[in-house]
Parts: structure tokens; sequence; C-alpha cells
């Protein structure tokens, strides 16, 4: 087979570019992290070629003992770190290393604040390791074969990082890659082995394969040691290992260059044996919400790295866990095809759901700070949970939080336990409104009733809350009900003077609610008299078994066909325009009044008029009769 040995000159993205920049400036301050980094991303390297060699162990090429090594040499002022891992293609070295992550770029770059710490610390969540070569060098030369491949496919990858980059295909022995930093001036501290040892020692200790350097030890000067524990950190006890260690471990495994937020590291023994480290990050990474991103748990198989991204290990809406199984029982060929049928793979996907959920009920219990920023960076998230995770679903229940009317603020703090423990004599449902910005829920006209009488509602503002509310139906016993759909039933709540005054009012304005119904015909379903109206003259409700007015614009926003349903309207016998409508002789005013009640409580839901020039028509000609 012919080699491609062209050498090639291409430019970076426009937005490489602007990380490299950001990346030199804002993380200076930490920048032996590029180690780490390049260490990590050699570690990754050596456990996807112990995988593929599975199913074939030619790929070793007879050097089968997988490591990582770390030189230096004062005189031409480099750092060189070499795996022998899986390596790469020229496709694959300029699609990895030319371009940046196809998913979230945008939004990254949206986000940046021009503060270094905030910006260090979105550019960690980013997962941009490789590219930290450039905050000590001025000139990174990366080779590279996949193993596999013949010696004369080997590559080369190099730039300076002001724009541009070379590739082009060279003979190369072994497999996998080699990374040539090129230091700055007065980077001359990594040119000192115990310098560089130092930064083994504090950021990649646990890392499960060996990493070398050259003896320190006069005669044996030309031999390689490893200056790491190369023990894989999850198989030690939990009493010898230190926070810094579960925080450092955690920096690998998720690419990230914050400390985790909590984590639980287990070992469950017995008829089926495992160990797993899950940790919950301190922030939400870009692609939380790309349903394209693969989101899960690296599986292991007696501490041989088996698949990334396990997405069976986990549920969806757990997907922002990170962390790890290592299973005693399953085989090595496993695949993900083997994953979705295998009973083991059922049991340890329940004990880690079990694990994740028991954090974050201690952190809600006994960290309520803590959980507070949890919930703002992840909430949205679990809230999926319901739908998702029946056998779960009320211990998921117990951990969401909400505005609500108690407090009138945006902040969602409230449970559904704080809620159930606040809830008025007598009252024996969950009361909620949905809209679409917390404003709207919070104004919306179907709470007056419920201010007027002490009675607390969840403000629902969220897209995924029509989701969450259509299978969260109940908790504790007690029923989740929308206040905008169907008759409302405050029955328990009020005495008998208010329940008969209801009905002489109702027989007072059935005319007037015939009349109305009649000249909006097809607009509405019904029309009748309010119970949860006390300021607002008018307002839509949806029938019972019909679907909510707000999901139905969801559903059209998102291009989904969604069934006709017709409204109905009540109105507010308390309120002068209906008591004025009530004597309206004049059917044209009538009707124009009627129209425009229709359209205002409309509107009050956050809808859209059909006929925008019909209203204005309508509310010009009664303003002009008002001012003549």
């Amino acid at each position: 087979m012919s080699v491609d040995t062209q050498k090639e000159t291409l430019e970076f993205q426009a937005e490489v570019k602007q990380l490299l920049h950001l990346m030199i400036h804002s993380l200076y301050s930490n920048k032996e992290i590029f180690l780490r980094e390049l260490i990590s991303n050699g570690s990754d390297a050596c456990d996807k070629l112990r995988f593929e060699a599975l199913a074939n162990d030619a790929l070793y090429e007879d050097d089968p003992n997988l490591r990582l090594r770390v030189t230096f040499d004062k005189d031409a002022r480099t750092v060189t770190v070499t795996d022998n891992g899986i390596g790469m293609s020229r496709d694959e070295v300029a699609e990895n290393i030319g371009t940046i992550a196809r998913s979230g770029t945008r939004q990254f770059f949206e986000s940046l604040t021009g503060e270094q710490a905030s910006d260090a610390q979105l550019i960690g969540q980013f997962g941009v390791g490789f590219y930290s070569a450039f905050i000590i060098a001025d000139r990174v030369t990366l080779t590279t074969r996949r193993a596999g491949l013949s010696a004369e496919q080997g590559v080369r990858w190099e730039s300076d990082g002001s724009g541009n980059y070379t590739l082009e295909t060279v003979a190369r022995d072994t497999h996998g890659t080699e990374v040539v930093l090129h230091l700055r001036e007065g980077e001359d501290e990594f040119l000192e082995g115990f310098r560089l040892r130092n930064i083994i020692h504090k950021y990649s200790d646990h890392i499960p394969l060996p990493i070398e350097m050259l003896s320190q030890n006069e005669e044996k000067k030309d031999e390689y040691e490893a200056v790491n524990k190369a023990s894989a950190l999850w198989t030690r006890p939990r009493g010898d290992i230190t926070d810094e260690e579960y925080c450092e471990f955690y920096k690998h495994v998720a690419h990230d260059f914050e400390d985790p937020m909590k984590w639980v590291h287990s070992s469950v023994e017995g008829t089926q044996s495992y160990k797993s480290l899950f940790y919950i990050p301190s922030r939400a990474p870009f692609d939380l919400y790309d349903r394209d991103s693969r989101h899960g748990i690296k599986l292991y198989v007696r501490r041989v790295f088996i698949m990334d991204d396990a997405e069976q290990l986990m549920p969806y809406y757990l997907r922002f866990v990170r962390g790890l199984v290592d299973s005693d029982d399953l085989p090595l060929n496993v695949s993900r095809e083997i994953l979705q049928h295998n009973k083991l793979i059922e049991t340890i996907r329940g004990g880690s759901v079990k694990k994740v959920l028991g954090v974050l009920e201690a952190m809600a219990k006994d960290e309520p700070e803590t959980y507070k920023t949890f919930w703002k960076e992840f909430g949205n998230v679990l809230k999926e949970g319901p739908g998702e995770d029946f056998a779960n679903r009320e211990r998921i229940a117990k951990l969401l939080r909400f505005a609500s009317t108690q407090l009138d603020t945006d902040e969602q703090c409230v449970s559904l336990e704080d809620y159930t423990g606040r809830m008025k004599e007598g009252q024996d449902k969950i009361y909620f409104v949905t809209a679409d910005s917390f404003a709207a829920a919070k104004n919306s006209p179907h709470l007056q009733v419920f201010r007027s009488k002490g009675i607390e509602v969840l403000l629902l503002s969220d897209r995924v809350d029509e989701w969450l509310v259509s299978h969260l139906t109940e908790f504790d016993g007690k029923p989740l009900v929308s206040v905008a759909k169907g008759q409302l039933d405050l029955d328990e709540l009020a005495d008998e003077g208010e329940k008969e005054a209801a009905r002489k009012t109702e027989g007072e304005y059935a005319d007037l609610v015939k009349r109305m119904q009649d000249v909006l015909g097809d607009r509405v379903k019904e029309v009748r008299v309010s119970q949860r109206l006390t300021d607002s003259p008018s307002c839509l409700v949806t029938d019972e078994q019909d679907m909510a007015v707000h999901l139905q614009r969801l559903l059209k926003q998102a291009g989904q066909k969604v069934p006709e349903t017709r409204p109905i309207l009540e109105i507010n016998p308390g309120h002068a325009l209906v008591s004025r409508l009530k004597d309206e002789s004049g059917d044209e005013r009538f009707a124009n009044w009627s129209h425009i009640l229709f359209d205002q409580a409309l509107l009050s839901e956050g809808g859209q008029l059909e006929d925008p020039v019909s209203f204005v028509n309508r509310l010009n000609d009664l303003l002009g009769e008002v001012t003549n």
C-alpha cells in the first residue's frame, strides 16, 4: 500500500487560535498542569491499546509492557512525554489535534468573562488538555503511529501555536505517541529532574501504569525507573487514600481542572464483586444537554480498561456523574452489545444509582448550601429522573427543588417535603403552575385565589418541568395538580357562606356565560364563572384530560404536531369589566368585549394571537368610544 508522504501546512480553526491565546494567559499561574494533561492523554492511549488488543494481540508488536516515559534535554531545552499506547493515524491526528471539540465551541467562547481565574475553570471544563503544552512551549512536535499500521505510516505534527501547523508522514518504528515540548525562555525550571518528578507525584501517582524517568542513581543513570506508585487508586482501601489523591484522580478521569464537589468510593463483595468510584463535578460541562455527546462511566474488568462512556452503567439523568466501575466477573471481551443484555450490568447499574442518590440525599440533608450549588448546576438534569427511573421515583422526588409562592423568588429551594409540611388544614393536593418564565408563573392569574387563601403553589418555569409533572403525578400520597387545568375544587377550604355565594353567582351569570359562548363559538370549549380569579377579569384553563397550554406551545416550538384542543374561558364576576358586560345590550360591543377578554387571557398565559390585527382593531374601537 502506498503511503502519502506529503507535508502539509494547515491553519487552525479560528476558535483554536483564541483558545491557545487564552490557554497561555489564563492558565499561566498553574502551568505545571501541562505534564498532568499529557500523561493523562498517554494513559488513555495505553488503555485503548489494551482494549483493542483483547481481540487482536498482534497490536502489541512485541512491546506488551505498556508505559509512559518523561525525559528532558537541557541543551536542546526540551521536555518529552512518550507512550507506547494505541497511537494515531494521519487522519486521526488531523481530526483530533488540528481542531477543537465539535459540540459546545460557540457556547464556550460566549461564556468567557475575561477574568483569568474563571476563564481557567471554563477551559478545564472544555477538555483541551493537549493544548496546555503551549503554556510553557513555543513549539510542540508530536510524532505518532497507530498500532497495527506499518512503520512508514508514522505521522509528525508540529506547531508554534501561532495559527498554523504542519502535518507530514514519517517513518516510526514503534507504535504510540511522542510529544516534544520546546520550552519558552524563562521556563528552565522544567529542565530539572526533581521538578518533573514532583509534578508526577503530585498529579499522576494514581495512574495504574508505570511513568518512567531515567534513574537518579549514577550507577544506573541509563536505566529507566517508575516514579509513580502505578497502582489503581480505586483498588486501594478508602482509609489509605487522601482527599488530595481522590481529587487528582478525578481530574485525570474527567479531564477537569477543578476539584469535584463530592465523591463516593465503594467495594461490593459476594456473588458479584465490583468496585466503583463516582464523582459529582463542581460545574456542569458545556455539552450536558447535547443528546449526541457521549456521557457515561469508564468500565474496567479486573483493572483492565474496557471502554469509555459505558452509558449502560448509569442512567441518562445522572449523565453528569464521572468515574469508573471495575468488575471481577465480566468477561474481558465484553462489548457494548453484550452490556445491554447482561444481568450483572443491571445489578451494577442499580447499585451505582443507589450510591449516587445516597450521596445527594446526604448532601441535601447535611450540607444544604452545597446542595444549592449542586442544584443550580444539575437540577434540570435531575428533573428528568422521575420519567426515566420508575424504581427510584420517590427518592428522586425528595431531591427535587422548586420555586414557590412561599418566597416569590426565582430561587429553586423548596422541596416537596417542605411543601407538604406547610399544607393548609384540609388541603390534600400539591398545586403547581407552569409557564415560559418565572415572571409569567409568578404573575399568573390562576394564582389569585390561592394567594388570597394563603395556599402555596409551586412555580415551574423550566422547559423540563412539563415532562416532570407528566410523570411525577403524586408525592407522599398527595396528587400534583395544575392550577390551570380542570374545574378548581377548593371546597374543603371554603366555608358554607362562600359555597352558597358561589352557587348564587353562577345562577346570576348563567345568561352572560351562554351569550359569551355563542359569540366566541369554536374558540372555546366552554365559558364559565371562575373560582380562581380575584383581580383579573378572565383566564384560560384546559380540561382535565387535555394537554396543558404551556406544553402545547413547547411542542409547537419544537416542530411537533399538536392535537387541536379548545380552552375553557373563565370570567371573574367580581371584575368591573365582566359586570359591565353583563348589562351590555349592543351586540357588536358585546362581541368585541367578549373577544378582547379571551385574547387578554391568552396573552397573559404567554400565548400568541392568531389574529392580532383584529384584537388591535377591537381595542381601538372601544378606546375610541371612551375618549369621545
